[in-house]
């Protein structure tokens, strides 16, 4: 994936990436939840964020639709490929950071039961194996390959892909040429959208962060 700083601008034909963040999960209203891999459901607010976000898409010449292959983003795949007549396709290497021992618990449940990785994580969480799961370099390792793939299948087209908050900010850093240590400089609400366009040398990043109804 090429950077904006260095190359200037883009050549050939591009693909117009919309990347989504699921909607609200069922297991985090009002608190903040290590999901990870765990596969929970949509709250019924998640439910009507997608059905928004679909809504959104509905006019766009969208010619495929990817998740993971977890519950919270193949609910709002499935509403985004309704609208084009298309079939969602999930990808196991879309999914979440695996968060280990620590999915499903809270923060402050994290942070209790478990001081020293919580410090560790904290300190860098990069490299940090957070409860005994996966690094976000590890994550990098199999969601940019999985995302290149994707991309080159599909060159001249715009495409959907609804994954997850930290399966997004990894493709973003990318995007944008960042360092994973800038990871959490990048906001994904739920439901969040961002436009990348990409070409065969560049990336250009159209939006991020954008939720319909306001912050």
């Amino acid at each position: 994936m090429g950077r904006k700083d260095s190359l200037g601008t883009g050549s050939g034909s591009s693909t117009r990436l919309y990347l989504i963040r699921h909607g609200e999960v069922a297991n985090a209203l009002g608190k903040k939840v290590y999901n990870g891999q765990f596969d929970i459901d949509l709250s019924p607010n998640g439910y009507k964020q997608m059905e928004d976000v679909a809504g959104f898409l509905s006019d766009k010449p969208v010619r495929a639709v990817y998740s993971s292959d977890l519950k919270r983003t193949v609910i709002g795949a499935r509403m985004i490929a309704d609208k084009h007549n298309l079939k969602a396709v999930q990808k196991e290497d879309l999914r979440e950071k695996d968060f280990g021992r620590w999915e499903g618990l809270t923060y402050d449940q994290v942070a209790e039961r478990y001081p020293d990785e919580w410090q560790a994580w904290l300190s860098d969480p990069v490299i940090s194996r957070s409860g005994g799961g996966e690094t976000f370099i590890e994550v990098q390792k199999r969601v940019i390959p999985e995302m290149e793939e994707i991309i080159s299948s599909h060159r001249g087209e715009e495409i959907v892909i609804l994954a997850h908050g930290g399966v997004n900010r990894v493709i973003l850093c990318g995007a944008l040429g960042l360092e994973l240590r800038y990871i959490f400089r990048i906001e994904q609400g739920y439901a969040a959208i961002n436009i990348i366009d990409f070409f065969e040398d560049t990336a250009y990043v159209k939006m991020m962060n954008y939720q319909i109804g306001g912050i």
